[in-house]
């Protein structure tokens, strides 16, 4: 008899929803999704001229497959205690990044896939399967949110483009606005912010193209109208407010990594044990209740994403 291992983020069939109450609501559901696309249509239109993300469409539900594990960190935390240079270089940039335009918006894909493209943000999302997911978020600043995520998978996104055999890694590029954006009047920056992954991890169930949160688009300065989130990974790897993605037989020099790589390498995975050069990872604050916790190694995640960094022992995967 097969033995079938669950992932550790999946629950077990007495938590699931009964049968009867998610059919009996199908003919409900459908009919809603109908007028919120419509709905959603002369949102996007109304928010084409007025430069900003239209509502998300009606009926994206929490996967509780991925739940994470700790309590969800107020709304007001998470939207205004934000990292994105581009803004400013303190956490209080969540007024100056209003001005950002998200719309029109385009997202790039191309380099070694079969299909490149150009996606409309909005075409984007119709096309993907949104979900919501609760992912933890750890920065190499050794503090922590819980959030609330709406997006999709990475991989339903490679599957649009086809990815080529030679494709090892993906880059990402970050827009640059610069009547919008004062931070990049600092020259001494290599803009435009550059992150990047294997293609290994960029397919990992757990890798989420992010376009929402708390059920409302993705505000400005949390990266909207789209960014990357991988949950194991310092916060820095999670380039926001993406204009073009490539994928790429050589690996991409990240932003940090042309700063200062003695102190932020290319993996950046989550690790007590290995510190900064300046501070412990050791412990963690919670935003919101400032509490302090242990570190968990990749995160809390390791259970499954470990096994994609097998042989590569010798690579600096931590930091």
């Amino acid at each position: 008899m097969p033995i079938r291992i669950p992932r550790g983020w999946e629950i077990p069939d007495r938590l699931a929803s009964p049968e009867h109450l998610v059919f009996g609501r199908r003919a409900a559901l459908t009919a809603a999704a109908a007028g919120g696309i419509l709905a959603a249509g002369r949102g996007a239109a109304l928010a084409q001229q007025a430069g900003t993300a239209p509502p998300l469409r009606d009926g994206i539900a929490r996967n509780a497959a991925y739940p994470g594990l700790r309590e969800i960190t107020a709304e007001r935390e998470v939207t205004t205690y934000n990292n994105f240079y581009e803004f400013g270089t303190d956490k209080s940039i969540h007024r100056a990044a209003q001005r950002l335009r998200q719309r029109p918006w385009t997202v790039k894909v191309d380099g070694l896939v079969d299909r490149p493209r150009e996606f409309d943000i909005d075409d984007l999302m119709a096309r993907m399967p949104l979900e919501e997911r609760v992912y933890r978020l750890r920065c190499v600043e050794a503090w922590g949110m819980t959030v609330p995520w709406t997006g999709f998978p990475l991989a339903a996104l490679l599957n649009e483009v086809g990815v080529q055999a030679g494709a090892k890694y993906l880059r990402f590029e970050t827009a640059m606005q610069r009547d919008t954006m004062p931070g990049l009047r600092q020259s001494w920056y290599p803009w435009p912010y550059i992150e990047g992954c294997t293609v290994a991890e960029a397919g990992h169930d757990l890798t989420f193209m992010v376009v929402g949160a708390y059920g409302k688009p993705l505000p400005p300065q949390n990266g909207g109208p789209l960014r990357i989130h991988q949950p194991w990974k310092y916060g820095f790897k999670a380039g926001k407010s993406l204009v073009r993605i490539s994928l790429t037989a050589e690996r991409p020099r990240t932003f940090w990594e042309a700063i200062q790589p003695s102190e932020y390498g290319f993996w950046a995975n989550v690790n007590p044990e290995v510190s900064h050069p300046r501070w412990s990872q050791a412990s963690e604050r919670l935003i919101g209740s400032g509490e302090r916790v242990p570190t968990q190694l990749f995160n809390g995640y390791g259970e499954w994403v470990a096994p994609l960094y097998a042989g590569l022992q010798r690579e600096r995967l931590w930091a």
